[in-house]
């Protein structure tokens, strides 16, 4: 699916070729990858071929993922706060009093 040479690397994103720069070229293939896959699982569910209006599809799709994860994410994180708050709300309570007690 990729091509590399020393100033980018050639993937093939839903029967196009594009060259792409960047520093980590197995990242950037995987992300062509997931960008051709979005967008031929979209074109299974809609009758356009125009690959332009598919791509603005894939696009709101992997958008729509990010989001979801990223609310995931951010509840995951917000949980684990408030659990370290606890904790160390608990923990102190228990230093003052070895302290009140020793």
């Amino acid at each position: 699916m990729a091509n590399e040479n020393e100033s980018g690397i050639r993937v093939e994103i839903y029967d196009e070729s594009y060259h792409l720069r960047g520093t980590d070229p197995v990242y950037i293939e995987r992300l062509a990858e997931l960008v051709d896959a979005k967008m031929r699982a979209v074109a299974l569910h809609t009758s356009s071929v125009d690959s332009l209006r598919l791509a603005v599809l894939a696009a709101i799709n992997l958008a729509d993922d990010y989001y979801q994860l990223r609310r995931k994410y951010d509840g995951i994180e917000s949980d684990y706060s408030q659990r370290a708050h606890d904790l160390s709300r608990v923990l102190d309570e228990a230093l003052a009093e070895m302290r009140r007690a020793g």
